[in-house]
Order: C-alpha cells, then structure tokens, then sequence
C-alpha cells in the first residue's frame, strides 16, 4: 500500500506538471511573421542612367534596312523603349520604363549578300561596282575584264570582309544579328591611356 500511494503521488506531479506546461504553451502570443519590406524606389532622370542600370531589349528592327526604326544618319542613333533596372522611376514617365537610345546604321537599299555575288559571278564586268556607286571604276573593269580578275579578286575579298561599302556612305543591309563588322577606328581626339611604357612629353623631361 505505501508504494501504491508513492505511485499514485508521482503520477500526480507529472500530470499537473504536463498541465502546466501545455497551458504556458497555450497562453504564450503567435510568433511574429517577417515582415519583407520593399526597396525604396529612387526616382531620376533616366536619360543619366550608366549601363548595367537598365536594358533595351525591345529594338524594334526594320525587315526591310534591318536596322532599328528611325535611325538618325547624322548621329547614327535610335530611340527604343529601354527597362530601367528594379526601383527605379524615371521622371518622364513615372514608372520604370524610357526612351533610349542605341547605335544604329544608316543604310540606303544596297544588299551585302547582292554585292558579294555580283562581284563573284559578274565582277569581272565591273557589275558590282556599278551596284555600289562607283561607276568610273566599274566601266575601268569592264573595259579590261576585272582588270584580267586581278581587280575582280580583289573586289570580292574587300566586299567580303565589308571593307568595300557602298559609295554614299551608306551601311549594307545585312541581318542585325548577322555577321557584320564594326571598324574601329582612332584619330587625334581619340582618348587614350598612358602606357608605363610610353615616353614621358617634352614638358615633363
């Protein structure tokens, strides 16, 4: 009987103190949810913007110069509608989105792909340089046969690395994501840094 009662009296204990633990349990507040604040949108002006702040993905491409839509001659720039990067407004519109501007080149109807095969299979006749502008030279080719395709072998390396382009001036049409090539070149504004190997100038010395 004693050992019984010592039982009965252990039982008790765990019991009320599980009773007490589930209602500490109950009476304790929710856990608090995180709360994710949105960045703080920074307004300018988003003509300032530096690249890597936003993106022009949506350039508008003429099928038929396979160029960007309006492309200023002078400048060789167009306007597209560019993506500034998240949180940032832009003063002209009130939301992310602007008026960009990207390289473009102006071109006035000669085809790269018309050019190359006029000055492989007809530019002994000087038919290519006839296509491109150059009239004089083309009747020079004519009247000696690409100059005995010497000059038509040449014509055909210059037109195919593009070095030879129409006589305005003018781009060729050729894909926009095709294979065209951008000559870069330098003159005497063009800005360059000074080298560790390079002499000092007459006023420093």
């Amino acid at each position: 009987m004693p050992r019984l009662k010592y039982l009965i009296v252990v039982v008790s204990v765990v019991f009320n103190i599980l009773v007490a633990v589930c209602e500490q349990q109950l009476k304790q507040p929710p856990e608090e949810k995180l709360i994710l604040h949105q960045p703080t949108e920074y307004h300018t002006d988003c003509s300032t913007l530096l690249p890597g702040q936003f993106l022009c993905l949506d350039r508008n491409i003429d099928p038929a110069t396979q160029q960007p839509r309006n492309c200023n001659a002078q400048l060789h720039l167009a306007n597209v509608t560019c993506q500034a990067a998240p949180g940032i407004i832009c003063h002209s519109t009130q939301n992310s989105t602007f008026t960009g501007q990207i390289p473009c080149k102006p071109t006035n109807g000669y085809s790269f792909e018309t050019a190359l095969l006029l000055s492989v299979f007809l530019g002994m006749f000087g038919l290519d340089r006839f296509y491109l502008g150059y009239h004089a030279i083309g009747l020079a080719k004519l009247c000696t046969l690409g100059f005995l395709f010497l000059g038509q072998l040449i014509d055909v390396v210059l037109i195919a690395t593009q070095t030879l382009g129409p006589a305005d001036g003018s781009h060729y049409i050729i894909s926009y994501y095709g294979a065209a090539i951008n000559v870069i070149s330098i003159d005497n504004d063009t800005f360059r840094t000074s080298q560790p190997d390079w002499p000092l100038p007459p006023s420093t010395i």
